[in-house]
């Protein structure tokens, strides 16, 4: 009992500190990102007098159920983002060096700077250098007033980049045991069986969507590889797909349970002391600062190659940053790699702790301009 008032209090911390952050102009996952890494530290230094900590905080039989659920609906809600896509040529010239030149500089760094470890870890090292968060960056640039083409094509692009992040992965994970390939392709075939059926709905086809990911991920299957081929087979039957829950209640479980449970549990699971002690300050650095300028320099390229000329434009350095954004994404991908042990607490804090950093510079990009109108799915954290 003690425990599961425990996690009321913290999950009651993270709505206070999400509430407080949006009067401060905030988006709720800056505020839960300031909050799980800066102030859950803290939190847990001063919880050890009470006769708990970390260690008991994870033991709960039902955490780990409701946790999968959490980590599901929000991995659920960023594959269907991805694949919804229409390529248009300048958003593929801005996400070719976005991607490629991030990701081939994390895996450097991972290969030369870091401790010796697993070429699947290499991999993933240089995929978390290029990632973009889709959903904190609709929300930058809704804020920030851009126009609704250039918004269009910004997204465009990180939607290429996050599918290039997960077939790479998925694929790479897949690769050395082919087993955890080939269920979740199986289960992928489900559209076709639901074409035949005399009632179609989006809800159905949300809600087989949303269970069977659920079941990869509670099997230790490649969830990943299930929900981009699902997805991708539903697009090509143009069968139309809508998760099984209003709206407005997605983006309310989203920022008030979903992304705190998920950051509160991975974050838990590191040694703090020994987080900050298992690299030397030179490489805890180069985590810091080597994925926000190769990031930047891969912005730059591909807008400026989209732009037809490498002399800069106005607002480009604002786009620039605004691409370099983590947020959710990153969250969701660290957390998928710690849970299968394929990458080490103390590199989980560091490129979180990046993440943070990334998500906050796009803040110093100009005071935003009249507000948007229009809303839109993508509006979720």
């Amino acid at each position: 009992m003690l425990i599961a008032l425990a996690w009321l209090a913290l999950l009651a911390l993270f709505a206070l500190g999400t509430w407080l952050g949006q009067r401060l102009g905030l988006i709720p996952i800056v505020s839960q990102l300031l909050l799980a890494t800066l102030g859950l530290p803290l939190l847990m230094h001063w919880s050890t007098p009470l006769g708990f900590g970390a260690g008991e905080l994870l033991a709960p039989l039902w955490l780990e159920p409701l946790y999968g659920l959490a980590f599901c609906l929000l991995l659920g809600h960023i594959l269907s983002d991805v694949v919804d896509l229409q390529l248009e040529p300048g958003s593929l010239q801005i996400a070719l060096p976005s991607f490629f030149v991030p990701f081939f500089c994390g895996l450097a760094c991972a290969l030369w700077l870091l401790p010796a470890q697993d070429l699947l870890a290499d991999i993933a090292v240089g995929l978390l250098f290029a990632l973009t968060a889709i959903p904190v960056l609709f929300l930058y640039l809704q804020h920030l007033g851009y126009p609704v083409a250039k918004i269009r094509q910004l997204l465009q692009a990180a939607i290429m980049m996050d599918l290039l992040c997960w077939l790479i992965f998925g694929l790479a994970q897949g690769s050395s045991d082919p087993a955890t390939l080939l269920w979740p392709l199986l289960a992928a075939g489900l559209p076709l069986l639901l074409r035949l059926l005399p009632w179609r709905s989006a809800q159905l086809n949300g809600a087989c969507f949303l269970a069977l990911l659920l079941l990869m991920q509670q099997l230790h299957l490649n969830a990943l590889v299930f929900g981009i081929a699902y997805l991708l087979l539903l697009t090509a039957l143009r069968l139309p797909l809508r998760l099984p829950l209003p709206a407005a209640w997605l983006r309310g479980l989203q920022t008030w349970l979903a992304v705190p449970l998920i950051l509160a549990f991975g974050l838990l699971q590191i040694n703090w002391q020994e987080a900050w002690q298992a690299y030397a300050a030179w490489q805890f650095g180069a985590l810091l600062l080597l994925p926000i300028l190769s990031k930047l320099a891969g912005n730059w390229l591909g807008l400026s190659w989209a732009a037809g000329s490498l002399r800069a434009y106005p607002g480009q350095w604002r786009e620039s940053l605004l691409l370099n954004t983590r947020g959710l994404t990153e969250i969701i991908f660290l957390n998928l790699l710690l849970q299968q042990q394929i990458i080490s607490p103390a590199l989980y804090f560091a490129l979180m702790l990046m993440g943070l950093i990334s998500t906050l510079l796009p803040a110093l990009a100009g005071a935003p301009a009249a507000k948007p109108e229009a809303r839109s799915r993508h509006e979720v954290s």
